[in-house]
């Protein structure tokens, strides 16, 4: 092996956005992708609202205060944030940027609006992936099938699925969800391609000053 090669090859790590509309898939296919690769970690917000039994600070959510989130909002702490059913949520800038100067992955699963606010404040380190559905049919039929959810809620998330599906033009990649291990497999390919980026190795410069200097 080349001596150049037996320095730690420091790389900055990448925020993985992944949205679809309800049922599409994304949440499984998001937790697979954490199970599978150690440097990746699911994003975790902050929220006003209070913690359910079971859950904890800092592992499901950071729990905070309205002051404390408006105090977040007001000097920038938060990459995104938005208000979900009373309740609002954000996710916190300086983990985020922590773990991709230590060369850790974010991922996050997250709705298009949300994507788009991390992808205007981290465009660098950003890579949005959009997951549709094979056809409206099928959504309606998986929806159905998870049995989750009301008639009137499922009518509500197939109507908000045409709106969502409208801003597929915002992502860098798009993905068909007609069979879940080969969108899985694609998306994996994606998140490796995307690790390699030159961009990503800041050990890849000084290697190749390295090697042109290097004697033969």
């Amino acid at each position: 092996m080349s001596p150049h090669l037996e320095q730690p090859r420091k790389r900055r790590g990448l925020l993985l956005l992944i949205s679809s509309p309800s049922g599409a898939g994304k949440t499984s296919l998001s937790r697979r992708l954490v199970t599978d690769h150690a440097d990746l970690a699911l994003s975790i917000s902050a929220t006003t609202r209070p913690p359910r039994p079971g859950e904890e600070h800092a592992r499901e959510y950071f729990f905070v205060s309205d002051q404390e989130f408006d105090w977040m909002v007001e000097n920038g702490e938060l990459l995104e944030w938005a208000n979900v059913h009373q309740y609002r949520y954000g996710t916190p800038r300086a983990p985020v940027m922590a773990a991709l100067d230590a060369g850790k992955d974010v991922l996050f699963d997250i709705d298009w609006q949300g994507a788009s606010q991390i992808a205007q404040r981290a465009p660098q380190d950003s890579v949005r992936v959009f997951v549709l559905p094979p056809s409206m049919t099928e959504l309606s039929r998986r929806l159905n099938a998870r049995a989750q959810d009301t008639m009137s809620v499922i009518e509500t998330r197939l109507t908000n699925a045409y709106g969502e599906i409208a801003q597929w033009k915002l992502y860098d990649y798009v993905l068909v969800n007609v069979d879940y291990d080969h969108a899985y497999a694609d998306l994996a390919h994606i998140y490796h391609a995307e690790r390699l980026k030159k961009e990503r190795q800041a050990w890849v410069a000084p290697f190749i000053e390295a090697l042109l200097a290097e004697k033969v």
